[in-house]
């Protein structure tokens, strides 16, 4: 994506409020077609990138403006570059966070055109809202990550009073604490969208679940975890939509909770936030990436891959990564061993 000013044409591959030279409100310039002008092989591993051989492209879209690619599969001068898609139910999406997040939710949306976003379309998001602690921690999803998702969905359409943010408390630390910590409530307000204690809903009893209410009265369920490594955050999440009681009285039998779970709710979409994880001993590290799915135990299982990890969950040991189909960026293009560098 690129950013022209209105006013004298300046372009910027980034993001910027104003234009510095005439202090015009530059527009969004998408390209649809691009084509390779330049390549370059990588043999030399380093910390971020230690999958070699590994090409550069040099692409140039419809406007003229030229941009860099990682690319794991070799191109020639004079092709014509293309993401490659899926009809699969299953697949999981993968797309780099580079400058504007709002262009990446776009990206996610666009590799499943089944979700149908209407103006009436009442839209349920949950995000991970764990503890009250501040959003560089990495322990809830990311506010700008919200703000920037509730964004896109008024741009498509929805009217904001059809937004509902939900979240519940499984500790001690009260839900309406961990919501104004965390940064979500600014977003909520600051977006007129509504805010849920799911604890304070109904619940209705289904498959041997008591399970929120409100679940079954949304046209879209958007499931927004942040991606953790040795969790999986994207199947844990959804455990908020049980009467707590009900999840306190089966946590022992978690697996078995969260399969049945998934089985039982309505269909809902993963949209999980990896630009800034937390590793197994708490410390962040910056992975710039988001990951989209109608199957949570693939994402995970995608997810545990690119980080390269050697011991993977119960949840998800049984599934094979090459029977998944990945759309957007190859695992080997963002693949590295996060949890060994600090």
């Amino acid at each position: 994506m690129f950013y022209q000013c209105s006013k004298c044409k300046k372009i910027w591959q980034y993001p910027i409020k104003k234009c510095p030279e005439c202090f015009s409100k530059p527009q969004r310039m998408p390209g649809s077609k691009f084509k390779v002008i330049g390549i370059s092989q990588v043999n030399t591993p380093t910390i971020t990138h230690p999958i070699v051989p590994y090409f550069v492209l040099l692409l140039e879209d419809e406007n003229g403006n030229r941009f860099v690619f990682k690319s794991a599969k070799e191109y020639k001068i004079g092709d014509e570059f293309k993401i490659d898609n899926s009809d699969n139910k299953d697949k999981v999406a993968i797309w780099r966070i580079k400058y504007d997040i709002k262009e990446t939710i776009e990206k996610m949306f666009d590799f499943f055109d089944n979700i149908t976003i209407k103006e009436n379309s009442k839209i349920l998001i949950l995000p991970t809202l764990i503890s009250p602690k501040h959003s560089y921690l990495a322990e809830n999803t990311s506010p700008l990550f919200i703000d920037n998702l509730i964004k896109y969905l008024i741009s498509k359409g929805t009217r904001p009073e059809n937004i509902t943010l939900a979240g519940q408390s499984f500790n001690n630390f009260p839900i309406e604490i961990c919501v104004q910590k965390s940064g979500l409530l600014d977003v909520c307000l600051k977006n007129n969208i509504q805010i849920l204690d799911l604890s304070k809903d109904n619940f209705i009893d289904k498959n041997g679940l008591s399970i929120a209410n409100i679940v079954f009265n949304s046209d879209i369920i958007i499931n927004s975890p942040i991606l953790k490594i040795g969790q999986n955050s994207s199947l844990e999440n959804i455990l908020k939509f049980l009467k707590k009681d009900f999840y306190l009285e089966h946590q022992q039998d978690q697996k078995d909770l969260i399969i049945n779970l998934v089985k039982t709710l309505p269909q809902f979409f993963t949209l999980a936030d990896g630009s800034v994880i937390q590793k197994k001993n708490g410390f962040t590290i910056f992975l710039g990436i988001m990951m989209g799915s109608f199957n949570p135990f693939n994402l995970e299982r995608v997810f545990s891959e690119i980080c390269m990890e050697d011991s993977l969950t119960e949840l998800v040991s049984d599934i094979k990564i090459e029977d998944i189909p990945v759309v957007g960026r190859n695992i080997k293009e963002i693949q590295y061993k996060v949890n060994e560098y600090i």
